[in-house]
């Protein structure tokens, strides 16, 4: 349903989503219908975060999104899907987050991209002719925001040099050794990924135990102590090119890490990781000048490009 009502792409089920099983055994479970504008390219977005998912604290199962939370102290669970034949999504939240309800429902708003405009993007992009296929393509194309900064700064850390399944492996070990147990229904869905304090606490060795270089190793203790002492706030941001100044300034955080970081922790839409491998191969040029000129006419919305440059890869796409 491109045009139309509903999530494109998507094939709703007759009834809505349930509590995961086991939730019955707990206080009755919160329920929120978030609202977007559509289009919205759910499977495209819901195969993102499926690539990214922590285990332990992330799930993407049957159409729908589960993750563990942790805000200010109040632990519990999500789950998420779309309502169908609406533009909205259906969120299910443990009990427990009664208290900070209204912070869960923006960082999910802003985990899902709920409040981008799609037409406006679109017609934007599409004025760029070998970007208009693309766009075409996949209408509602949306960024991959996230439920907390800190958590998105430290898996991009991890996975500096290495694939996104590495990665991923990395951070499931890291949550495994240092995020604090959660109480869920869901089997497998117990562990909260570790806070910026628990983090500047560890040691180097203690790192490099779970296979993570030394090189990386040093930066999640360096970015962990800038999070936690407040040097480095991350959340949509007034400013996102100051907080991007301040990444660099870390050490073994580059461009390249601090503009994905941008897109996805401080929901800037125009976010752009030039020294991406693949925005380099479809562009065609390694060279920084050369990138950032073309993408200029993209402007404010580089970073919804980028997806498109990134899925268009996944399509087998080399060049545009």
């Amino acid at each position: 349903m491109p045009n139309g009502g509903g999530v494109a792409g998507y094939n709703p089920p007759m009834t809505p989503p349930e509590p995961p099983a086991g939730a019955a055994d707990s206080p009755t479970p919160l329920r929120m219908k978030l609202a977007f504008r559509p289009p919205y390219a759910w499977d495209e977005l819901l195969a993102f975060h499926a690539s990214h998912t922590t285990a332990g604290v992330e799930q993407v199962v049957g159409g729908c999104y589960r993750r563990t939370v942790e805000v200010r102290g109040v632990r519990g669970w999500l789950s998420v899907a779309p309502v169908p034949f609406a533009d909205a999504l259906d969120a299910v939240a443990s009990a427990s987050l009664a208290p900070v309800l209204p912070e869960v429902t923006a960082r999910l708003r802003s985990l899902f991209d709920l409040d981008a405009r799609p037409e406006a993007i679109a017609e934007h992009l599409s004025r760029d002719p070998a970007l208009a296929p693309l766009v075409a393509k996949r209408p509602g194309l949306r960024l991959p925001g996230c439920f907390d900064g800190f958590e998105v700064l430290v898996r991009t850390v991890l996975g500096q040099q290495i694939s996104v399944k590495g990665a991923t492996t990395l951070a499931g070990r890291l949550a495994r050794a240092f995020g604090d147990p959660v109480a869920t229904p869901v089997d497998g869905l117990d562990r909260a990924f570790p806070t910026a304090a628990r983090l500047a606490a560890v040691t180097t060795d203690e790192l490099k135990a779970l296979g993570i270089v030394t090189a990386r190793a040093n930066a999640i203790r360096t970015v962990a102590v800038a999070v936690r002492d407040g040097v480095v706030t991350l959340g949509p941001s007034p400013d996102p090119e100051a907080v991007i100044a301040t990444l660099v300034q870390l050490p073994g955080i580059g461009p390249w890490t601090a503009h994905y970081v941008a897109m996805r922790a401080l929901a800037w839409p125009d976010g752009f990781p030039h020294g991406d491998l693949v925005v380099k191969r479809l562009l065609g040029t390694a060279n920084p000048r050369e990138l950032i000129a073309r993408a200029e006419a993209w402007r404010p919305w580089r970073g919804y490009a980028t997806m498109h440059l990134w899925f268009a890869s996944f399509d087998g796409l080399t060049e545009i």
